[in-house]
């Protein structure tokens, strides 16, 4: 994630809890998260709500458990906690019982934020997104077991059918593009994308460029493996992808050729597993959220060390 130095004063901490929305995209610049939120509100105001709800309630339980101090400045403790409260919301609706579970799911975030962060340091690696994928895995998951907490499935929902062709269009590509940066964030709305694209820019060029070319490489590895195009346009292949790409492109890796080749290869790898984790996950109602993601990164940034022609950040 994205290191600069900072203090956590009282006044700061408005500033520490929207710096976890834009950690979502690795990215502690202000700027950049005051967009990114603004976009989520901009695609409905429950998102919007949710995603804040979550990213406050993480970073205020950071806080009262005494995380280290610049982790939470930084946001890093609020971003799963905001990818947690959209994913209730979408996948459960807007009820009294959602709330709560939001509430409850983006504490839980911070405690295995902190555990996963103990168990990975030894090995060079960061929870990513991690905690929001286990703790909205499991609540999803159980959600329909409960009569107070399931009331049938919203129609904001997001969708995965595999209806479509493999023909694709000038306006299946742009939608496309634009909708897997808004898809990183469970939400399927290309004006959305647009704006948090330009405030990845706010950001840097290397960020707004790897998210780029990593949208790009997702579309173009999707449809080279025969996706349907109404996932691709929708968003479903590339999100991950967009992230990948500023992961390794942007900021766990130095800015070389070699590196920037690297993550756009993570990129095109991290859409063919989010195709298979979308099998694997579709038998029992499971969710393939940001794990192609976690799981190439991870994979990629181990491998790292034994490379002699790759090399790691800072």
């Amino acid at each position: 994630m994205e290191q600069q130095p900072t203090g956590l004063r009282p006044a700061a901490v408005a500033a520490a809890a929207l710096r976890g929305v834009g950690q979502v995209d690795l990215q502690a610049n202000l700027v950049t998260s005051a967009l990114i939120l603004a976009a989520l509100w901009t695609a409905g105001w429950r998102v919007g709500l949710f995603a804040t709800i979550g990213t406050a309630v993480s970073t205020a339980v950071a806080m009262l458990l005494g995380a280290e101090r610049g982790s939470v400045a930084l946001g890093l403790q609020g971003y799963s906690g905001c990818l947690t409260g959209i994913a209730l919301v979408t996948s459960l609706g807007d009820h009294l019982s959602t709330y709560l579970l939001a509430i409850a799911g983006a504490a839980v975030c911070t405690l295995l934020t902190a555990a996963l962060t103990t168990l990975l340091a030894p090995y060079g690696l960061t929870a990513l997104t991690a905690p929001f994928c286990l703790v909205s895995g499991v609540m999803v998951l159980a959600a329909p077991s409960f009569d107070r907490i399931w009331h049938g499935a919203p129609t904001a929902a997001v969708t995965t059918t595999t209806t479509g062709g493999t023909r694709i269009a000038w306006g299946d590509l742009w939608h496309g593009f634009l909708t897997n940066v808004s898809q990183v964030f469970l939400v399927n709305d290309w004006r959305s994308g647009l704006i948090m694209l330009a405030g990845l820019a706010v950001a840097g060029w290397a960020v707004v460029a790897f998210a780029a070319a990593g949208s790009a490489v997702g579309i173009l590895a999707a449809w080279a493996l025969g996706a349907p195009t109404t996932l691709i346009a929708d968003g479903i292949y590339g999100y991950n992808a967009v992230l990948v790409g500023i992961a390794l492109g942007a900021v766990f890796l130095r800015r070389t050729v070699w590196n920037g080749c690297y993550a756009l290869f993570g990129a095109a790898v991290s859409t063919g597993l989010t195709a298979s984790l979308t099998s694997f996950f579709k038998p029992f109602g499971g969710h393939t959220f940001t794990w192609p993601f976690i799981l190439t990164t991870w994979v990629l940034l181990a491998a790292v060390p034994q490379l002699s022609r790759l090399e790691r950040a800072g």
